[in-house]
Parts: C-alpha cells; structure tokens; sequence
C-alpha cells in the first residue's frame, strides 16, 4: 500500500506519540504551575493527522498501567528502565480527554502493550481486505508491514512499505522479529546475541532466511560472535517471543464496530481554556462554542490551525476579545513563482507582515520545511507548499526556489515580522542557509513580559 489521504484505517501509537512529544519539545508550564509541553505536542500531531486524514477510521491507543504477559515471560522485561519522569505523569489524562473530546476512539487494555492491540486492528483489518496505516515512531512495528499495512512517522515525515523496511532495515518485514531478537533491545532489557549488531543479524538472515535455522546451524559460524550465539542459543527462543507483537488481543469490540463520536466542541473549549491553550480556544468562541454548546459531527481536528511547530502559549484562560469581521478575505494557496511574486513584493512593502512555517517535525533539527504562509492585512493570507509528498499532492514550487526568494526577504534588516515562536522558524530556515536578518514581532515572547509566570 502506499500513505495517501484515502486510507481507510489510521491506527495511532499513542504511547509513541507522548514520550516523542515530551522529549522533543522543552518544558512548559500554565499559570498554575502544570506542565503542559508534551499535552501541546500530542494535541498539535492528533490535529494535523485527523486533518490530513480526514475521512479515515483513526483510533487511538495507549499502553495501561500494570504489567503486561511480557513481564509473566519474562521477569526482567523493561526492569532498567527509568520510572516515568514527574512532570510527564499528569499530562496524561488531558491528552486522554482532549482525545475523546475531538471524537476518536481510544483503547487501553490491560496486560498487553499498545503494540498488541494496533497489532490485533492491523490484522483484523486485513482479515478484511482493508488498508491501514500505523502512526508510530517504533521500529518494532515495522514486522507488521504487508501489501496491506504500512507506518508513517509524523515526526519525520516517513513512510515505511514492504520496500521500505527493507530499505532501512535490510531484511524482510517477516524477517523483523528474529533481527530484533538478534540485536536485542536495551531499552527492553531483551539482551540478543551479546556483540551481535544490526550488520551481522542482517548477514545471518540473509544466509539463513530464519531464526530457527540460524539456531540450527549455530555450529557452523566460526570465530567469537559464533561462539557468543551458541551461548545465546537457550535465550533466543524467549527474546524472540517478547519481540512479537500479538496479533489477537481479545478486545470488546472488533475494528468494524469501532466507530467516531461526535466532536465535543464544549468539552474541547473548557480543556483548552483551563490548560490555557488560548488561540484554539478562541478559535472555537470565535465560531460560536460555549461552554452549554451541544456536541456537533465535525471533522476531527477542525477546530482550529493545527501546525508543525510547538505553540508555547500559556495565558490567563480567559478568552482574548473577538477581533472585528473582516469584510472581504483573500485567502490563497499560489503554485509557480509567477503567483507568488505578488504576495512577495507585497510584503516588501507593508509596515509589518505576519509568517510562518510548515514543518515535518517539532524538533527543528529534523524538520524539513514542507510550506510558508505570509498575511499581510486582516483576511489577506497566502500558503506556499513546497514539500507536501502524498498521492495527489497538487503542483507546488521546489523547495530550493522557494528558498531562493525568500532569502533576500527574511535577511532584509528593514522589514518588519511578526509570528508565533519564531525562533522555532528561524532554526528551521538556518538549516536552509537563510540568515535571519529582519526585525521580529513575537506573539510568545510578549505574552511571556505579559504573564511570564505562564511559562
């Protein structure tokens, strides 16, 4: 299969999304003290899937708490591993009811991992002919790759096929779960083959296709890795088992009885005004929410502008006043060069003009910029795409020519710029070779003078 805005089922690696979330983004607290990063990041990457993924099936899924049969297995399954850090713990129940706010389902089953039960949707899915994508930064899940499953990394902007696994792994999706028994898994305390890399499970796949018929021949390889996989031998069979993810978890409902819900639009106003999410929740006062507002069927992740970039806002949770209605909008996507010159010369010429960035990632290291968007005046706004990669994905300008014309405008001393966490953008465009030059108008940092205690 291949990653396109169609596809019928989006399974998302909840868990996977809350620790990326956490770790890639720096910490933010609101006025009271809670910390509100890692609820920010997951809500910004659920957003941006339900939006590109709008008419799918998506359903949410995150480990439960307590011990899993891995740990039944094996007593010291994942017993290395750190306790979950203090100021990630009580972000996890909003990120629950923000997502059973916006309508998605979400799953949590006790003593299997998130894993098992993506793994047992994937499968009943194919059961019936239909194509899923799985939402997940886990190399693990990458044995659960067929004609009919594949994973996209949100963060990075990847996609993973049949051809894909190989690709990155050199073996076979039905090969992965014998590499990573090979390799083990620190940070699940499996220990593999002591000495045995990613390189060497890769050569013995390949000459033995097979975990078992790689055991079966242990004699015949030579040397001190030969002689560390013998010593390994009566571990395998038990490494090889916590790799494999279950593929039927006994669930109350199957994946075809698991539908939507309507959105809860007063629900998401009153999470995100007392996590003091401002702009989203004035973006929902501005069309009409109230806190007695009935839940509506509306698109997941509809209401509001979902973006690539963290938004570090944190502000007293009462509502900004509603700005005047603008009597006439132009609001456009431009496609060639030609079209964007206007807009350009535009915002050469105007006091101050808003900006920003659209990216593959909250870590602007990894981030590869996918589009910009300029607004020069009330309801006067352009988005450029230059790196959207799906089926279907409308002409847009290459990257490097967009870079070219945007460089001499954002290292012009002399103009004005106003957006949201710039620095974010401007890190972003460095990678680009463009020096940041003009003057900046900075929504976060005045709300930080404002209230710094927010933040």
């Amino acid at each position: 299969m291949t990653a396109k805005a169609s596809t019928p089922v989006v399974l998302v690696d909840g868990s996977s999304y809350l620790f990326r979330a956490y770790h890639a983004l720096p910490p933010l607290n609101n006025s009271k003290g809670m910390p509100t990063g890692a609820i920010k990041g997951v809500v910004n990457m659920m957003r941006s899937l339900a939006r590109d993924y709008a008419n799918a099936n998506i359903v949410v899924v995150f480990d439960a708490k307590g011990p899993t049969f891995r740990n039944q297995m094996y007593a010291e399954y994942k017993a290395h591993r750190p306790p979950m850090p203090d100021d990630m713990r009580p972000q996890i129940e909003p990120i629950h009811q923000i997502i059973k706010a916006m309508g998605l389902p979400l799953l949590m089953i006790s003593g299997v991992e998130a894993d098992d039960v993506i793994g047992t949707l994937a499968a009943q899915a194919t059961e019936q002919g239909i194509d899923t994508l799985i939402s997940t930064g886990d190399k693990d899940m990458a044995q659960l790759v067929s004609p009919h499953v594949g994973l996209v990394n949100t963060m990075t902007n990847t996609y993973l096929n049949e051809a894909g696994v190989v690709e990155k792994f050199g073996v076979r999706p039905d090969q992965i779960i014998d590499y990573l028994a090979i390799v083990g898994d620190k940070a699940d305390n499996i220990p593999g083959v002591p000495g045995a890399g990613p390189k060497t499970a890769v050569k013995w796949l390949a000459a033995y296709d097979n975990l078992e018929t790689l055991m079966a021949n242990a004699d015949d390889i030579g040397g001190k890795i030969g002689e560390k996989l013998r010593n390994a031998l009566a571990f395998l069979p038990l490494s090889q088992a916590l790799t494999t993810i279950k593929l039927d978890v006994e669930l109350e409902q199957r994946l075809d009885q698991i539908e939507p819900k309507p959105v809860d639009q007063a629900a998401l106003l009153a999470l995100y005004e007392d996590l003091e999410f401002r702009s989203w929740a004035n973006v929902l006062i501005q069309a009409g929410v109230t806190a007695n507002s009935q839940p509506v069927v509306a698109l997941p992740g509809s209401t509001g502008r979902s973006s690539s970039a963290p938004e570090s806002e944190a502000a007293p949770s009462k509502a900004a006043p509603i700005p005047a209605q603008v009597a006439a909008t132009q609001y456009t996507t431009v496609a060639t060069l030609a079209e964007l010159e206007p807009w350009l010369e535009a915002c050469r010429k105007a006091p101050i003009f808003a900006f920003d960035t659209e990216t593959t990632s909250l870590n602007y290291m990894e981030a590869q910029l996918v589009g910009v968007s300029f607004c020069i005046d009330a309801g006067a706004a352009v988005y450029v795409p230059c790196g959207h990669d799906y089926v279907g994905a409308p002409e847009q300008i290459s990257r490097p020519d967009l870079i070219a014309v945007l460089k001499p405008l954002l290292e012009d001393p002399s103009q004005i710029i106003a957006g949201q966490n710039l620095k974010y953008d401007m890190n972003v465009l460095a990678n680009y070779d463009i020096q940041w030059g003009a003057q900046i108008v900075d929504s976060m940092l005045q709300s930080y003078v404002l209230n710094s205690t927010a933040s």
